[in-house]
Order: structure tokens, then C-alpha cells, then sequence
């Protein structure tokens, strides 16, 4: 493979992403690098660019360097606190920053709001630092407010997390949230990326010396995995699906209909195979045997999720499995995107299915490379059976982590992202 020129390319158009503070974005910033998305900051994409960014640093070892990205790295944080700053204690944090800037809605509960990856973000950057915590000491207030606002208003009581609509989900059009009532689906995607978020904010009010407030964080990260096992993981499949939690209340009087013997289940599991199931691994929540089964009667299934370039967003065996050109939504219905590939990679790495995850870094490899050598450029979802590129061209954002994947294959120090110091269960 021509890794030489994958690495020419994203040399040559990586600081490209970067944006210099205005109108409504009052600090630099990185945006995904694709003419749609020009002037944006979006959330778990700066999270996820950053992690590749820092990769091309420790190669490129031009300390200089990385000392002017710091402002943008940061920025992009610190942009987001802004607008905490802003609703203070409610902790309300956007989607997407734009130069036209936007007001706060006058119902921040009746939307999704920025992905729980801002805590992550900011403890790899502190991490990578060396633990320096000083650019982001006084703003601790306001991500704690951020995560009590999911901890608050987000959260079911059978202890899963939920969206509160379809929108903004970054997994555009999963079938497990697209299209639902609001505050229905209590997604494993968002579960297991709140896994890491609550760890994330415990490591950053440690150094900070607020140990109490870190150890009230880490309780509910450890509820919430128990809540994900009890309630996502199907021992039937051998899978963590996502749960459906919009059911009417028990009924009330003693003459109520089924007032005699009330539901006792909180949701309904919803056994459609979706990537993000895999994200149990990622996060750390699976059991070994868990990951296991995982492994063997799904991962490595042609039938579903296994294709010649990667991991299918959705198994092919769903009804609602389809290879489209589409934005709002964004299709994740089975084509290959970078970043599920890379996330499953770093379940399977950690989990020790070391041939499995080298056989996905390959194949991750091989589609961009070839897609730059016909192209020039990647795209931002391709086909699963052949790699061909199916939407926007000039997407680069989290498609540069195969910069880490090449590290991880050549055996070199690979940049990873956050990972809570947790490591899997045995």
C-alpha cells in the first residue's frame, strides 16, 4: 500500500482545518476541512480530529508547531464553555458553532445538545499536557454543569441515558433513534460514550483537587455500566443493542387495567444490529466473554457487520439496511465511515482480538489510500463491498486517524483518545 502518499496528503491539508477566531466562535478552532462544513465547529468531530492531530505531531516532532495548534486545540473547548458560560448552571452546550452565532433556545431540553465527548476532549488534551490543567482549572464549574445537565434531564430511571430527539445524534439515521418519540431511545451509543464522559470529568476534578465532586462522578459512571449491562446487553444474540424506554406509566387505582399485576420492565430491548454495539468494547463495559460472543457471531459475520473494507454501520441483514447518498440525514444505514472503523478497532485492540483489529486497521488503510490515489481527496462514507466513495469528497476531519491505525500497524507510539484508565473486566 502507498502509505507514503496517504501521509503527503494529509501533511499537506491538515492545518488546513484550522480557524481563526470571529463572529459568533470567539476562539480558534478546527473544522472538519470540507467546503459543506467550511465554517463550522462541530462536537464529537473536534474531539476525534484532535486525537489524529496530535498523531501527526508526535510524527512530524516539531514542538514549535504544536505549540501554535494548542490555541486552536483549546479554542475548540473553550468555544464550547462560552456558550455554558452563558446558561451557567443549566449547562447547555450546541451541536455546532457557527461565525453567525445563535441564541440558546428557550427550551434546551427539548433538543440534543452537544455530545457527551466534551469532558473527554478536554482530559486527552490535559493528558497528552502532561496533566497541565491551568488553561481549563476555572472552567471546571461549567463542564460539571454540563454533564449534571444529562445526569438531570437526560436520564431514565432505569439509570440508561436518552436522546431527547433525533436530532444532532452525529449516527444520523439509526433506525433505533431516527424517526422515534422524543425521549424514547435510550441509545447504546450514547450510553457507552457517557461511560467515558463521567470517567473523563473524574480524571480532571482529581488533578484538580476536587476529589469529593470526582468521587460523585464516578458512582454514576459505575451505575451507568451496571444499567448498560442489565438493560442493553441481550444474552439471546450475544450483542448490546440500544432500548426502547417510551412506555405509559403503570397504572394507578385499584380497579386500573393490568393494575394487578403492573409491568415490571422499565424498556424494551431493540434488537437491531447497529455498529454502535460495539462500542461496549470501546468503552470498556463488556465482559471478556461478552466480547467474546461479540466477536465471533457478529464482528467476524459476512452476513452482518464484516465487509471487505470495514465494519457495516448497520448489519446487513436489517430491513432498513441501504447504501445512499444523503445528507440531512447523513447515511449510516451500512456504508463504511473512518471513525466506526477506528472505534471498533480500539475495542478489539483492547480487548486483545489483535488479529481481528490488524486485519480492520489494513482494510482501513487500504480504502483511504485508494481513495486518495484515484481522487486525490477522501470522502466521508464509502461502500462496503467495494470502498467505493459514495458522498462528499474533500471530508478529512476524523478520516485522519488512520494516521494512529499506520502507527499502531508499524508498531510505532500511537495517539489514543481518553480512555478513563479503565481497562476491560475480566
Amino acid at each position: 500500500m502507498n502509505t507514503a502518499l496517504l501521509k503527503d496528503y494529509i501533511s499537506r491539508n491538515i492545518t488546513d482545518t484550522f480557524r481563526e477566531a470571529g463572529g459568533g466562535i470567539p476562539y480558534p478552532f478546527f473544522t472538519p476541512g470540507s467546503h459543506q462544513y467550511a465554517d463550522q465547529l462541530w462536537d464529537w468531530d473536534s474531539w476525534l480530529f484532535n486525537i489524529a492531530l496530535r498523531q501527526y505531531f508526535l510524527e512530524a516532532g516539531d514542538g514549535a508547531a504544536l505549540d501554535k495548534a494548542r490555541i486552536y486545540e483549546r479554542g475548540c473547548i473553550l468555544n464550547w464553555l462560552s456558550v455554558a458560560r452563558k446558561t451557567n448552571a443549566r449547562g447547555w452546550v450546541p451541536v455546532i458553532m457557527t461565525r453567525g452565532g445563535g441564541d440558546v433556545p428557550a427550551d434546551i431540553y427539548a433538543d440534543n445538545m452537544h455530545k457527551p465527548c466534551l469532558a473527554q476532549h478536554a482530559a486527552f488534551l490535559v493528558r497528552q499536557d502532561g496533566g497541565d490543567i491551568g488553561w481549563l482549572r476555572e472552567d471546571l464549574m461549567y463542564l460539571q454543569y454540563f454533564v449534571n445537565n444529562y445526569r438531570n434531564h437526560h436520564r431514565h430511571p432505569c439509570g440508561l441515558y436518552f436522546w431527547q430527539n433525533d436530532t444532532g445524534i452525529g449516527v444520523d439515521d439509526d433506525p433505533c433513534t431516527m424517526s422515534r418519540p422524543p425521549r424514547s431511545s435510550a441509545s447504546i451509543y450514547l450510553n457507552c460514550l457517557m461511560v467515558r464522559e463521567l470517567q473523563a470529568l473524574v480524571y480532571l476534578l482529581d488533578l484538580a483537587g476536587l476529589d469529593d465532586c470526582a468521587a460523585e462522578y464516578r458512582r454514576d459512571a459505575e451505575h451507568l455500566i451496571a444499567a448498560i449491562q442489565e438493560h442493553c446487553w441481550d444474552e439471546r444474540d450475544g450483542f448490546f443493542y440500544s432500548v426502547d424506554v417510551n412506555l405509559l406509566p403503570n397504572p394507578v387505582g385499584r380497579w386500573a387495567l393490568h393494575s394487578g399485576e403492573p409491568r415490571s420492565w422499565p424498556g424494551l430491548i431493540q434488537r437491531i444490529g447497529v455498529w454502535s454495539g460495539f462500542l461496549a468494547m470501546w468503552a470498556g463495559v463488556a465482559t471478556r466473554e461478552q466480547a467474546g460472543r461479540m466477536v465471533a457471531e457478529h464482528y467476524r459475520n459476512p452476513a452482518t457487520f464484516h465487509a471487505p473494507f470495514g465494519v457495516r454501520t448497520l448489519s446487513k441483514m436489517e430491513k432498513m439496511y441501504a447504501i445512499r447518498a444523503t445528507g440531512n440525514p447523513s447515511c449510516w444505514r451500512g456504508p463504511i465511515w473512518v471513525i466506526s472503523n477506528y472505534m471498533v478497532h480500539r475495542g478489539l485492540d483492547a480487548y486483545g482480538f489483535r488479529d481481528d483489529a490488524r486485519d480492520l486497521a489494513e482494510k482501513t488503510v487500504r480504502l483511504l489510500v485508494r481513495d486518495v490515489e484515484r481522487s486525490g481527496a477522501m470522502h466521508e462514507y464509502y461502500q462496503p463491498e467495494n470502498g467505493e466513495p459514495v458522498l462528499n469528497i474533500g471530508f478529512q476531519n476524523w478520516n485522519f486517524l488512520v494516521l494512529n491505525l499506520m502507527a499502531w500497524l508499524e508498531g510505532r507510539p500511537a495517539v489514543s483518545e481518553f480512555d478513563g484508565c479503565v481497562r476491560p473486566p475480566s
